[in-house]
């Protein structure tokens, strides 16, 4: 019974990251109680790439010298991406952790 809430507990988690970074979609929202795992998902790790790519151009553009990139702002894209990346990495050990779970179930 518990590993059936902790799976239940890692998707209600994945919907509030999902809903906090802003994710959805107006097709999706209008959707209420009908929510794709892969679609989800495939969101997700979409927008931590997207984090990543944007921390490294910012990168790239102030070591190349460029006055419009700032330190902080560089800083601050680094960051982001790498709570992303972070915290897609602790969702991911979640939902192994339940999967694995669920498959030790005695039936």
């Amino acid at each position: 019974m518990s590993n059936i809430s902790a799976v239940d507990g890692l998707l209600a988690q994945m919907r509030v990251a999902a809903a906090a970074a802003g994710l959805r979609e107006p097709s999706q929202a209008a959707q209420v109680g009908k929510v794709d795992f892969s679609s989800v998902l495939k969101t997700t790790l979409d927008g931590v790439a997207q984090s990543q790519q944007k921390s490294e151009a910012l990168q790239q553009s102030f070591v190349m010298g460029d006055d419009k990139v700032s330190l902080s702002d560089t800083m601050i894209a680094m960051q982001k991406a790498s709570i992303n990346f972070q915290a897609t990495v602790q969702v991911r050990n979640k939902f192994v952790q339940a999967y694995n779970d669920v498959m030790n179930m005695q039936v």
